[in-house]
C-alpha cells in the first residue's frame, strides 16, 4: 500500500500514472466513474480502493498507483459530478437569475449523488470542473459592483445555502424511509402533540406564526425564497 505523502500534494499537478511502468491501464476519468457508480448504488461508505478496484477488475495495490488515497479517490468523484453543470456559452447578463438557475443545478446534481453533502470540501474547489464552474460564476458576477472577494463570498454563501437545504432535505427522506411506519402517520401523531401543546397556552407567538401558516410546504418554492434572499443580501 502507498504511504502517505511526506508533504502536502495536489492530484491534478501529478501524472496520471505514479511511478515507473507501461502506458496507464485506466484513466482518473475511470476511476473516478467507477467510485461514483458505487456511491450511488450503496451510498459513500461502501466506496475503498478495493471496491473501486474491484469494479474496475484490477487488484487494489495497483489502484495504488493511480490513486494513494482515499481522500483523493473522493475528489477524483467529486470533480466527476461536477461535470454535470450545463453552463452557457455565456452569462445572461441578469446575475441574480444566473447565480439561482447555478443553484437549481448544484440541487439537482445533490440529489443525483446523494453522498456528495458527505465529502464536499472547500478543498476540492480547484479541481478541474471546479474551476470551470467558478470562473462562469465570476463571469455572471461581473455586473455586480463589489470586490472580487465578495464575488467569491456570493458563491460561497450560495453554494452553502443548497448544501445546508438539501443535506436536510436528504437526511429527512432517509429517516422517513428508516421507519416501521408512513411519513404520513408520523405527521399525524406530531401535530397531535404540538397542537396539545400550543392550546395551553404557553406558546402564543408560536401557535400565531403556525395559524397563519399554509397547510402545505412547497419543498422548491422555499428553496427559491431562500436562495433569493441570500442574493438580495448582496445587492
Amino acid at each position: 500500500m502507498a504511504g502517505r505523502a511526506a508533504e502536502p500534494e495536489v492530484i491534478w499537478a501529478r501524472p496520471e500514472r505514479t511511478g515507473r511502468g507501461p502506458r496507464p491501464a485506466y484513466r482518473r476519468a475511470d476511476i473516478a466513474a467507477a467510485g461514483v457508480r458505487i456511491a450511488d448504488a450503496d451510498g459513500i461508505d461502501a466506496v475503498s480502493m478495493r471496491r473501486v478496484a474491484t469494479e474496475l477488475g484490477c487488484g487494489t495495490m495497483s489502484l495504488y498507483n493511480y490513486v494513494t488515497c482515499k481522500a483523493d479517490l473522493y475528489e477524483l468523484m467529486v470533480d466527476a459530478v461536477s461535470g454535470e453543470y450545463e453552463l452557457p456559452d455565456r452569462p445572461s447578463g441578469d446575475w441574480k437569475a444566473d447565480m439561482l438557475a447555478l443553484a437549481r443545478q448544484t440541487r439537482g446534481i445533490m440529489y443525483r449523488h446523494p453522498w456528495l453533502t458527505r465529502v464536499m470540501s472547500t478543498v476540492y474547489g480547484f479541481s478541474p470542473n471546479a474551476l470551470r464552474y467558478l470562473e462562469f460564476c465570476l463571469a455572471c458576477l461581473a455586473p455586480l459592483e463589489v470586490p472580487g472577494g465578495t464575488r467569491m463570498e456570493v458563491i460561497g454563501a450560495v453554494n452553502g445555502t443548497v448544501m445546508a437545504v438539501v443535506a436536510n432535505e436528504l437526511a429527512m427522506a432517509e429517516r422517513s424511509r428508516s421507519l416501521p411506519w408512513s411519513q404520513e402517520q408520523e405527521q399525524a401523531v406530531r401535530a397531535a402533540y404540538l397542537t396539545r401543546e400550543l392550546a395551553s397556552g404557553a406558546y402564543p407567538r408560536l401557535a400565531e406564526v403556525l395559524a397563519r401558516a399554509p397547510a402545505a410546504i412547497d419543498a422548491d418554492e422555499v428553496f427559491e425564497r431562500t436562495l433569493r434572499r441570500v442574493l438580495d443580501s448582496f445587492g
